[in-house]
């Protein structure tokens, strides 16, 4: 199998809609571009018994890093969710889906689902008047697990 790029990993989200007492966010229908976190670990403690050359390893629960998604900014298709998202930060949930494209498919067995992701973060487009780069946005979702395919 070939090396993935960086241009093949991709995120899409979905508004959850059966979380009680919170309002469903806005949905996206296209793909994120940028996609990093989601890294997993665990806290651990070494422990020395009396003197003993090696501790004992004692292990916390593993903890999954929030997910931050972004992609560049469209006034036509997102400034009206971007909109709705702002009242609803730290109060709407999706489900995070994160694939391996291959010529323009997700690749089967790539994907990385994390359900019912709390929304904890908007990052604004930046703007700079001297400057033609496209502005983006960017989504950071709080995670708690990562669900098995």
């Amino acid at each position: 199998m070939a090396k993935a790029t960086q241009r093949q990993i991709v995120a899409e989200i979905s508004a959850v809609r059966d979380v009680p007492g919170h309002i469903p966010g806005p949905s996206f229908a296209t793909y994120f571009a940028t996609v990093s976190g989601g890294e997993i670990s665990a806290a651990v403690e070494k422990v020395y018994d009396g003197g003993a050359s090696f501790p004992e390893v004692l292990c916390a629960p593993s903890e999954i890093g929030d997910i931050t998604l972004s992609r560049f900014y469209d006034p036509d298709d997102d400034a009206t969710r971007l909109n709705n998202l702002r009242q609803l930060v730290g109060s709407t949930y999706y489900d995070v889906k994160i694939y391996t494209l291959n010529c323009d498919l997700a690749e089967p067995g790539s994907e990385r689902i994390y359900p019912r992701c709390l929304l904890v973060g908007l990052t604004e487009p930046d703007g700079d008047a001297s400057s033609g780069a496209p502005a983006s946005f960017s989504l950071t979702f709080s995670v708690s697990r990562v669900s098995a395919i």
